[in-house]
């Protein structure tokens, strides 16, 4: 399957559960059938008002850019293991729709106005439609797990299971990434030592990014009844995709984004709100301690003020963002080869995943070092979340 036959087969799947017609959109079995009684007219009033709220806000982002990868990746590894993608389409489009929920929360949460060249669910909708709707997409899952596997309650099991437990990690993660890690980046600069602070970044990329992917391929192997070597290689190999994705849309933070012409992350976007990326953590045992301080202070204390003002109480008195520290940083981080060595990370990850899963897979069939391409592709290239 080609990678735009994939996307165009991920959709159609997509659609089946969030389709843009509210007509045939509903949310599926409920406890107590709260439907009971209601007339067949206020039934497709109502359908129609939850599919504006629930439904539109995640089709804003859907249907305005995304690559599809996840689902993509996942449906090739079912297709190569021997499985049928077309039986578990539901399962795979679920992927795209919770990681799509958790972009629409992130924008909210991060204070984001452009997401895929155009404005965040949260400014089109209302913050409070938006985080409403982002958080019922993680529930697709429950649903495509219904239609898919009704009559095999172990293997629903083991999934529901599987995609709590990565939505509880990816909930851990972002916790994290809002905390920011501000601390041990001030610990670093001070002391020398890089290490927590690039530690507490991984860890915040393996949870928040990783972790979903890695549930993807897990996911693949269990339905697929792959053997336990295989299961464990899978899920790992998934760990190092997502974990990598993320390591290198920091480093594009550096130069931006665009899709068809349109901005779709602005050039210093994360460094500009104050947040520590790995490319940040690297320069500190890269560029002079006292240079990459005084930056820093600028930019972070910037960041407040611009919080503060963002807040209402119109900030503590000190200058908004400073738009030449900013810039000033971001060169450092460029020249001073902290983005190379994260683009360097990010593909030693997914090679080593990779070296340690292809022994696993059938030898000859040439869906095996497709597979290994397109994850490569996927993580190394310019792309859009």
């Amino acid at each position: 399957m080609s990678s735009r036959r994939a996307g165009q087969w991920v959709d159609s799947h997509i659609d089946g559960q969030y389709p843009s017609d509210p007509a045939p959109w509903g949310a599926g079995p409920l406890p107590g059938n709260p439907w009971d009684g209601l007339d067949l007219a206020l039934h497709g009033h109502v359908a129609d008002r939850l599919h504006r709220a629930l439904v539109a806000p995640v089709r804003h982002l859907i249907d305005h850019g995304g690559r599809r990868w996840r689902p993509a990746l996942v449906a090739h590894t079912i297709e190569l293991l021997g499985g049928a993608p077309e039986r578990f389409g539901p399962l795979v489009a679920a992927l795209e729709l919770a990681h799509t929920g958790s972009l629409v929360v992130d924008d909210v949460e991060d204070g984001s106005a452009v997401r895929r060249g155009r404005p965040t669910a949260h400014a089109a909708f209302g913050t409070a439609v938006a985080l409403n709707a982002g958080t019922a997409a993680y529930f697709a899952f429950d649903r495509a797990i219904d239609l898919t596997l009704p009559d095999d309650s172990d293997l629903a099991g083991e999934l529901r299971a599987l995609f709590l437990a990565a939505l509880r990690a990816a909930h851990m993660g972002q916790a994290l990434d809002l905390q920011g890690h501000h601390p041990e980046l001030e610990h670093a600069l001070t002391s020398g030592e890089s290490a927590p602070v690039l530690h507490s970044v991984r860890l915040t990329h393996r949870l928040k990014s990783g972790t979903l992917v890695a549930a993807g391929f897990t996911m693949a192997a269990l339905v697929t009844c792959a053997p336990p070597a295989l299961v464990g290689a899978l899920t790992d190999f998934g760990m190092a995709l997502g974990t990598a994705y993320q390591i290198t849309d920091d480093t594009a933070d550096l130069e931006g984004v665009t899709h068809d012409g349109r901005p779709t992350k602005t050039v210093a976007e994360d460094l500009r709100g104050a947040k520590v990326t790995l490319p940040l953590a690297h320069a500190t045992a890269r560029v002079p301690a006292d240079r990459l301080m005084a930056l820093w202070g600028r930019v972070r204390d910037g960041a407040r003020a611009d919080d503060g003002r963002a807040a209402g109480n119109g900030g503590d008195g000190r200058a908004a963002t400073d738009g030449r520290a900013v810039e000033e940083l971001r060169r450092a981080l460029l020249s001073c080869g902290a983005a190379a060595v994260c683009e360097e990370e990010a593909r030693l990850l997914v090679d080593g995943a990779w070296h340690r899963l292809r022994p696993l897979l059938p030898h000859r069939h040439p869906a095996t070092a497709r597979l290994g391409e397109l994850a490569r592709r996927t993580v190394l290239r310019s792309r859009t979340a």
